[in-house]
């Protein structure tokens, strides 16, 4: 059984940003130890190596931006949680060591204020918080469909701080290096407001956003520790643990596909057996058979993610409107208004009946967003990311989702996963996309603006998604 929130909770207040640089500094320094054993000390995982392209760019646009002539937002790549440190390696470690060799002048603080998620503190403690704050951290509530003060302490640092921003347009991480989730258009309306921001102080500087893309790679192809976590997740599941050594299929990468694709067949079914019976949801019964193909899996596993959701609006009262993630955003916000209650200005000063129903209030609340969990996992899961390239590290991506969900369901809501080796980083530097020059064409009228804002979200996402490719 999972470990649930059993009572209510004050709110959850802005943290506001408290720039110090001799906190960076020492943050700094930590940083390679910090990215090689981030986790588990002991064990030979973590990241020992980054790379970045294209930093020369990044360079440049630091160096414009300290002499006055720009402002940039940084939109990068959310695949993974250790994203946020390997963009503060590259801008700390590896953009200075570029700008020396290249001759570019740089003042230091290499570094950039970023957003992050409200919910981050939630989960790992009130220490995380004081860390972000102090290096330049702003904190979002993603559901919220305007967190105001988030949203004007952005915008503020955009047009006027001593620093660039730096946000993750996705929202959220997606477990897959090989593919981009959909963006949200507020990047795009950061890049517009800061434009509109300057031009009404009467400022020459020009708006940019720079698209960042970040992928992982294993030093050494992990297979046998893939081999070992398959046979887990099967013993876990109540499967036969089918060894891959014992196999009579030839390929390797053909082997992990068919324990893979048993594994996930067996838990769908278990799961829209678990919705239909206690969750009274109308999900069809399908007849498991060996061929069974990855359509058909992917087919049935959105039918289960969107029915998961169904079960969680339907006690919150919202409406099945939008994507998966935009579905588990609202459905986030709407817990955590349950839960950490700004309607009640003093929680230890209720009537014991009072804050006992609040309590009951907060511990169903936490329990009926543990269906939007299980999905947000899954929301990026597609049908053809191995068969386009049956990689370790694409079968590692899917094979540790499926990890989530289960620890999720069986241990906590923070699975703590297993490392299966060193890895390395792959950091590209996109070209800076002007939002000053589509400005002047986003203000004929209402109409136009949100166009804007569509067509430049569009544009990123296809930045983004090439720089992946490459």
């Amino acid at each position: 059984m999972p470990r649930l929130i059993d009572s209510t909770q004050p709110p959850l207040k802005f943290i506001p940003p408290s720039f110090n640089l001799l906190v960076l500094q020492i943050f700094g320094w930590l940083l390679p130890i910090i990215l090689r054993y981030r986790t588990r000390p002991w064990l030979p995982a973590g990241i020992i190596n980054i790379e970045a392209k294209n930093t020369k760019v990044l360079a440049e646009l630091y160096q414009q931006f300290q002499a006055g002539k720009i402002r940039f937002l940084i939109a990068f790549r959310h695949p993974e949680v250790e994203d946020p440190l390997c963009m503060l390696y590259l801008l700390s470690h590896i953009v200075p060591k570029v700008a020396r060799q290249q001759n570019i002048s740089l003042q230091h603080p290499v570094h950039s204020y970023f957003m992050y998620d409200r919910g981050m503190t939630v989960w790992a403690g009130n220490w995380l918080g004081w860390l972000f704050s102090q290096i330049g951290g702003v904190p979002v509530r993603r559901g919220r469909r305007l967190d105001r003060q988030a949203i004007q302490t952005a915008r503020e640092l955009f047009a006027n701080g001593q620093l660039p921003i730096a946000v993750a347009p996705e929202g959220g991480t997606n477990g897959h290096s090989g593919i981009v989730s959909p963006l949200e258009p507020g990047v795009a309306q950061m890049g517009f407001w800061c434009v509109e921001d300057l031009h009404k102080a009467n400022r020459p500087e020009t708006v940019l956003i720079v698209p960042i893309a970040i992928q992982y790679r294993y030093i050494d192809p992990p297979w046998s520790k893939l081999d070992w976590l398959l046979s887990k997740l099967e013993a876990d599941s109540g499967l036969p643990v089918q060894s891959s050594s014992q196999s009579a299929i030839p390929s390797r990468e053909e082997i992990y596909h068919q324990r893979l694709c048993r594994l996930a067949e067996y838990l769908i079914a278990e799961m829209e057996e678990f919705y239909r019976r206690f969750y009274h949801q109308d999900i069809p019964k399908t007849i498991s058979s060996d061929t069974t193909s990855d359509l058909d899996l992917i087919a049935r596993l959105h039918q289960l993610l969107d029915k998961a959701l169904q079960v969680a609006e339907q006690y919150f009262g919202l409406q099945s409107k939008g994507n998966f993630i935009d579905r588990c955003r609202r459905l986030e916000e709407a817990g955590w208004n349950y839960i950490y209650r700004e309607d009640l200005s003093d929680i230890n000063a209720l009537p014991p009946f009072k804050r006992g129903l609040a309590d009951w209030i907060a511990q169903e609340a936490d329990l009926r967003m543990l269906h939007m969990r299980l999905v947000e996992s899954f929301v990026a899961v597609t049908t053809n990311y191995i068969e386009q390239q049956s990689t370790a590290e694409r079968f590692a991506e899917t094979t540790l989702l499926i990890f989530d969900m289960l620890s999720r369901i069986k241990d906590t809501t923070l699975p703590g996963r297993p490392n299966l080796g060193w890895k390395k980083a792959k950091i590209t530097v996109g070209e800076p996309i002007s939002v000053t020059e589509r400005w002047i064409s986003s203000q004929v009228d209402k109409q136009a603006a949100r166009q804007a804002v569509t067509d430049l979200t569009k544009d990123l996402q296809v930045a983004l998604e090439k720089l992946i490719a490459d």
